[in-house]
């Protein structure tokens, strides 16, 4: 496992500087002339920017909004169609861990699509790997910091819903979260400037407390955004429901016992990532919008033994309408 830093802000701020000076000549992310992104302050860490955003961005114009993407598990793909991409591999970022699950390539890749411009992870950590929440969220992070407000996250989940069927799209509102090790995700804490948290290694992170993301009143998802997605599914002729997630830490298949009990509970979809990188975003301040392809269906009546290449399948076989959504999006709605 990779070791954590004493600073979780110092290694944010390190690899935002890293990403800046790597990218700047080629892509454009709309600093002004002191090197500001409408979410970052010189000198100020982005725990403690994630407060004063508003008042940053209403204050410069015009901003380009960015956008940033996580592409999940048979989904990598749409990095393929980003327009004059930079690619930044996870290894050669300060503080970012390594993705080693199949279909994710584990690199950072910067450019625009439709027009507009946009952060891509392509690949995402997961806990099953042995990172920690820290390590898995810290992408997010680093992404608000170069300027992304918004948070586009994707995932390949097993439909626990019987009416859903393979290749259907679930557009996210809200989540059930089993992630959870020994504590919850450390967040921001705009109350108390000067509290620590320690992290799961010992290390304390600045600035960051445990909680629900304050004033979201139980939404973390952008209902905008939503409808807007569903919008998108409709236009591009096919149906896209909303549903609940549930994360799991994995790296398991679900039994027909645990499938059945997760539909008693309200899951449609379930999954091993997502929902603490959502967590992430909107206690940082950023909309959010999440998108499952459904790869296999459970009938806890019928056995069938999930294959991991046959999730990869059927979120290439989805990706196309992935893409249309996440066009819409990008040309329909800016925040």
């Amino acid at each position: 496992m990779m070791d954590q830093t004493p600073s979780q802000d110092a290694s944010v701020a390190a690899a935002v500087a890293m990403l800046r000076e790597t990218v700047a000549p080629d892509w454009e992310y709309g600093w002004d002339a002191a090197g500001q992104t409408p979410m970052q302050v010189a000198g100020q860490a982005p725990s403690q920017v994630a407060g004063q955003a508003p008042s940053q961005v209403a204050g410069q114009a015009p901003a380009p909004t960015i956008t940033a993407i996580v592409l999940g598990s048979g989904l990598g793909s749409l990095a393929d169609k980003i327009e004059s991409p930079v690619i930044v591999p996870f290894g050669d970022i300060p503080g970012f861990a390594h993705s080693t699950a199949s279909g994710h390539r584990g690199q950072l890749v910067f450019g625009t699509l439709g027009g507009e411009p946009l952060i891509a992870m392509a690949g995402r950590l997961h806990r099953y790997e042995g990172w920690t929440d820290d390590q898995v969220t810290f992408p997010i992070r680093v992404m608000q910091g170069l300027g992304a407000r918004r948070l586009i996250a994707s995932n390949a989940a097993g439909g626990v819903n019987p009416k859903l069927a393979v290749g259907d799209i679930v557009v996210l509102c809200d989540q059930i979260n089993w992630l959870h090790a020994r504590r919850q995700i450390a967040v921001p804490d705009k109350t108390v400037p000067d509290k620590t948290v320690p992290s799961e290694t010992g290390a304390a992170s600045a600035g960051f407390t445990i909680g629900f993301p304050a004033g979201r009143r139980g939404q973390l998802f952008d209902p905008q955004l939503v409808s807007l997605a569903l919008s998108a599914a409709r236009e591009g002729g096919f149906v896209a429901v909303q549903g609940t997630y549930l994360a799991t830490l994995g790296p398991t298949y679900e039994t027909r016992a645990e499938y059945r009990m997760m539909r008693r509970i309200g899951a449609d979809v379930v999954g091993m990532s997502t929902a603490g990188e959502v967590l992430m975003a909107a206690n940082l301040g950023m909309s959010v919008l999440a998108l499952s392809i459904v790869s296999n269906v459970a009938d806890p009546d019928r056995a069938k033994v999930a294959d991991h290449a046959e999730v990869l399948e059927a979120g290439d076989a989805a990706a196309a309408k992935l893409e249309g959504i996440v066009r819409r999006i990008l040309s329909g709605h800016r925040v």
